[in-house]
């Protein structure tokens, strides 16, 4: 007897289940280490951002929210020691930010570090595959997806 994961027509409803799940236990796990998630998300997006894109403007571009919002989540980093500001950038007043060695070293204890262990065990094509796929589905959830490795346009 074959499991759903067998069949060679997977529902788009029991993807979606699948989706909903993943999403749902790793927005629990970002509750980890007295941090929200989108405070964990700030801090993964600092660390893997280029030098000139790690301002909290250009934060909620990529996590398509409100600079506002995401100005208060910054605050609240810096304020707890994981995060640092380290001049403007430009002409404008965009401040760079940094992480401090604390941020760096909870960082090592990323609660979603399980999931991007499991990514790195499918090979190469599967994984452009699946990168393809939910660049998709997030652009039908609504708005431009944007990489925290390339510059935005």
């Amino acid at each position: 007897m074959k499991s759903d994961m067998d069949s060679e027509t997977v529902s788009a409803e029991r993807i979606s289940s699948l989706l909903e799940q993943l999403a749902r236990r790793m927005h629990s796990q970002g509750y980890a280490a007295r941090l929200f998630p989108a405070q964990w998300a700030a801090l993964r997006y600092v660390n893997s951002a280029p030098d000139q894109l790690r301002t909290a403007i250009d934060l909620a571009r990529f996590q398509g929210l409100a600079t506002g919002a995401v100005a208060r989540t910054v605050r609240t980093l810096i304020r707890k020691g994981f995060l640092e500001k380290q001049g403007t950038i430009g002409r404008g007043r965009a401040e760079r930010l940094a992480l401090t060695e604390k941020g760096r070293a909870l960082l090592k204890r990323d609660p979603l570090s399980g999931i991007v262990d499991a990514v790195e065990t499918l090979p190469d094509d599967d994984r452009q595959t699946l990168q393809r796929s939910l660049q998709l589905l997030l652009r039908s959830a609504g708005g431009p997806i944007e990489d925290a490795e390339k510059p935005s346009d």
